[in-house]
């Protein structure tokens, strides 16, 4: 009976999170399967975390969809409960939203590396500008592992190179879009995802 009652407190408790960074790339880069495919593996990450019920979108930019208009309206908290943003104004301004090392988590509640570990991650795909819309080829709408091609990353440790070093959304272009391509500059392919319900 107890067992049972633990299990429980912790997937009632799992529910609550509306935020991750995805821990893995779905293998193929910058190859998503366009947004329905990175959609699909924000969902089977959260549900293999326990979380159910919710609906998952990326936060990807394409030539179809801004990033900012994919993701509902929030409130979003982490595996740990922390509200990273209440609302999309406040998470698109860099002053106002909580998202950091800390609090910018995988499904499961790690901590992603960032810049100083080994091997550094920080680079996170969203092929979008500042306020959240498409900038750049996006690895042509998440379809391509291209060396020719490329996608805006963000810095979820809010650190780093590039004309914006401290945005989680927006610091500068990766080298390309295949997954060497990704980890070359800081990255491994992973992105932001968001529950819209």
């Amino acid at each position: 009976m107890g067992c049972a009652f633990v299990a429980t407190d912790a997937a009632a408790q799992d529910q609550s999170m509306s935020f991750f960074i995805t821990s893995t790339n779905p293998g193929d880069g910058g190859n998503l399967g366009g947004l329905a495919g990175a959609d699909a593996h924000c969902t089977a990450l959260a549900e293999a975390a326990g979380v159910t019920g919710k609906v998952w979108a990326a936060y990807l930019s394409s030539t179809d969809e801004n990033a900012r208009d994919r993701i509902g309206t929030g409130p979003w908290l982490n595996a740990k409960g922390v509200v990273v943003a209440e609302n999309v104004d406040q998470l698109h301004d860099a002053a106002a939203n909580s998202l950091s090392k800390e609090n910018s988590l995988s499904e499961s509640g790690a901590v992603i590396n960032g810049r100083g570990d080994s091997p550094n991650r920080h680079d996170i795909l969203t092929g979008s500008s500042a306020d959240g819309r498409l900038q750049g080829p996006a690895c042509e709408n998440w379809t391509s592992n291209s060396s020719d091609s490329s996608a805006m990353v963000g810095h979820h440790d809010r650190t780093g190179g590039g004309s914006d070093p401290t945005s989680w959304l927006a610091a500068h272009p990766s080298r390309g879009c295949s997954l060497e391509n990704l980890r070359g500059t800081g990255g491994d392919g992973l992105y932001y995802c968001f529950a819209k319900n």
